[in-house]
């Protein structure tokens, strides 16, 4: 099964569907995005030191860029990704950190993998809105107000 088959089958899941549901939620409560950012950052460490070095390390990248960018939208202090960017985002960080999914994570070998291909995929779908952030935060970028 490729990526793109793997990735189809997760965003068609009822999982994903879930995770969108509960995603306008988290999005409208401060707390709980960030208790939902510590849960994500916390599994994507924990995967980086005990799973597959290189992979792990990658998604952990990944899942650490991506809570930055709903962090400064939280709080305010980045602006200029859209709303429905923050939702894949956050829908995306609920499925990651739910034990239960396509794949259940507890498999090994496998386990993670719709996971990591859920992340790999946001990530180059949100790859201008990626890009806008880290140039931001390297002030190369001004948030708009």
């Amino acid at each position: 099964m490729t990526n793109e088959d793997l990735v189809g089958k997760v965003l068609k899941s009822t999982f994903f569907k879930a995770a969108t549901k509960k995603a306008g939620k988290y999005a409208g409560t401060g707390l709980a995005v960030l208790e939902l950012l510590r849960e994500a950052l916390l599994k994507a460490r924990d995967i980086a030191n005990t799973e597959n070095k290189g992979v792990g390390q990658v998604l952990a990248e990944r899942i650490t860029t991506l809570s930055r960018m709903v962090k400064a939208y939280a709080t305010g202090q980045y602006r200029i990704i859209p709303w429905a960017s923050i939702l894949k985002i956050i829908a995306s960080l609920i499925y990651f950190i739910s034990p239960f999914d396509l794949i259940p994570d507890f498999l090994p070998f496998i386990g993670l993998s719709d996971d990591l291909a859920l992340v790999m995929w946001l990530f180059n779908s949100l790859k201008t809105d990626v890009d806008n952030f880290i140039a931001w935060e390297k002030g190369e970028l001004l948030p708009l107000k």
